[in-house]
């Protein structure tokens, strides 16, 4: 599946499924162009939820391995269906999908995925198993996404901070749009992001996630609480590490859950989170946010209110916040499909050259 191609406009789908596990986000991209000279314009995209999938998947680190194989072919027929929906009768070249992170802790780390489910229902190539490669090579495999994130957003002479506020928070910061300029991409994983967040409406407020950001707004941090989770955020922030498996942050809200009224909670966990946010970006010219975490109006207003740069979305430059990861993994799966790596040793750690990576499987 190595080498380029012959053709210079492409038809491809990617999905994520991020660490909070509420669903399957796909997307259609055309891209024009092949290796880092490709452009990638979003055609559309479509969220798929997990249901009743997404505990056992919750689950799946203390499962036996033998249950593991049921779970990653009922998450690949989910998979195909989500693609199904999508394309409404196009034909892809290909798919790119990421599969569900069930386990992190570099240099081990499993992301679960059954690819011959699509294969037979979209009758395309699929590649999968996106970070295999960087781990081997001796990298973090995370972040993943900074060269999409260089295709689809870089602007010369400015300098950008994509911000994905996701389960974990992570950043790309871009410098111009010189294609000589890949080796100044600096990007980390932060710290927890929605995890924490979302532990706080499971736990105090009674809901899956605090919707809008809504009891946050309505809420007062209380100082010394924020004070002392920005310290533990900060180690996360300064661990030079891939964020995963016991990150997540929950045990801190446990903790701390009858220590204030909900809302309080709420805000108080927002402050902190954004405040180490604020502190990663530093001096960008522009803060561009997407991920889940886009529509918490609290967490972003947070973020602008301590950030130095320019505050906007990604939907401001074409791709919905919701959009953004699942857009990304088709570039990422058109690069691997190009030959060219898609991970940097500079951000992941991994040897140079970095590994073609990617896993793939064909009708």
């Amino acid at each position: 599946m190595r080498g380029m191609p012959e053709c210079g406009s492409r038809l491809v789908a990617g999905a994520m499924t991020g660490t909070s596990m509420d669903g399957i986000d796909v997307a259609l991209a055309r891209i024009e162009g092949t290796g880092l000279s490709m452009r990638a314009e979003l055609v559309r995209h479509r969220g798929t939820p997990l249901d009743a999938l997404a505990d056992a998947l919750r689950t799946a680190t203390g499962r036996p391995d033998d249950e593991h194989a049921p779970l990653a072919r009922a998450l690949g027929s989910l998979h195909a269906d989500a693609f199904a929906a999508l394309l409404d009768g196009a034909r892809p070249d290909f798919v790119a999908a990421h599969g569900q992170t069930i386990f992190h802790r570099p240099p081990v780390s499993r992301q679960l995925l059954d690819p011959d489910p699509i294969v037979a229902r979209i009758g395309c190539p699929v590649v999968f198993d996106l970070r295999r490669a960087d781990l081997a090579a001796g990298g973090q495999g995370a972040p993943i996404t900074p060269l999409a994130d260089w295709i689809l957003f870089r602007h010369a002479g400015r300098r950008r901070a994509i911000v994905n506020l996701g389960g974990f928070c992570n950043v790309t910061v871009l410098p111009g749009g010189a294609e000589d300029a890949i080796d100044e991409i600096t990007a980390l994983d932060v710290c927890a992001c929605n995890h924490v967040l979302d532990a706080v409406a499971r736990t105090a407020l009674g809901t899956a996630f605090d919707a809008d950001g809504a009891a946050a707004a309505r809420g007062r941090p209380d100082a010394a609480l924020a004070d002392a989770l920005r310290s533990l955020l900060d180690e996360q922030r300064c661990a030079n590490r891939s964020l995963g498996t016991d990150d997540e942050g929950v045990g801190w809200v446990a903790e701390h859950a009858r220590d204030l009224a909900p809302e309080d909670l709420a805000a108080t966990v927002v402050n902190a989170v954004a405040r180490v946010i604020a502190t990663t970006v530093g001096d960008t010219d522009e803060v561009v946010v997407a991920g889940g975490g886009a529509r918490n109006g609290a967490l972003v207003a947070a973020i602008a209110r301590h950030a130095r740069g320019d505050m906007t979305t990604s939907n401001a430059l074409g791709v919905p916040v919701e959009a953004r990861e699942a857009l990304a993994m088709a570039v990422l799966g058109t690069l691997c499909r190009d030959g060219v790596p898609i991970t940097l040793p500079q951000v992941t750690g991994c040897g140079r050259p970095a590994p073609v990576a990617g896993v793939w499987a064909a009708p």
